[in-house]
């Protein structure tokens, strides 16, 4: 599975509940998770989220404790996906994989390549929008996000 996207669950929740997990789609086309994942979400996912399980489970006993179920499966299934994309917003599993030689975004990544690609016109809205949720986001983050996404004022 080349190229692929592996989204986390939190990416999926809290792009549901701002109303735009169909950006994903619109960014990515595909998109993939795990049947762990797939459960955490605690919602049933578009038909275009494929659900692949990873095939060797043995390196989930490597990874810290720190890492939950889901993200240590999104993990695995990235390493069997060279060139992938893994969608991961937890810092310490977002490390771990980039350690590991694992191409990483998170979800601010996935407003700010939309913004580039011409799918959406700002990520302001929606910035805005999970700001309303659950979903921590600092204040140097979204400074960061509006950069470089060209949208710092002048």
């Amino acid at each position: 599975m080349p190229n692929a996207v592996i989204s986390d669950a939190s990416c999926l929740i809290v792009l549901s509940k701002i109303d735009a997990i169909s950006l994903l789609q619109r960014v990515f086309s595909s998109v993939v998770t795990t049947p762990e994942i797939a459960i955490e979400v605690g919602f049933e996912l578009p038909d275009w989220i494929r659900i692949v399980r990873p095939n060797d489970l043995s390196a989930l006993s490597a990874m810290p404790s720190s890492i939950d179920r889901g993200e240590a499966t999104a993990i695995a299934l990235a390493l069997e996906s060279p060139g992938s994309t893994l969608i991961l917003d937890d810092l310490t599993a977002r490390n771990y994989a980039v350690r590991l030689g694992i191409h990483v975004t998170g979800t601010i990544g996935v407003l700010i390549n939309a913004k580039l690609g011409g799918q959406i016109l700002s990520i302001k809205p929606f910035i805005e929008k999970i700001l309303t949720t659950n979903f921590r986001l600092g204040e140097d983050v979204i400074r960061n996000a509006y950069l470089l996404a060209g949208e710092v004022d002048s």
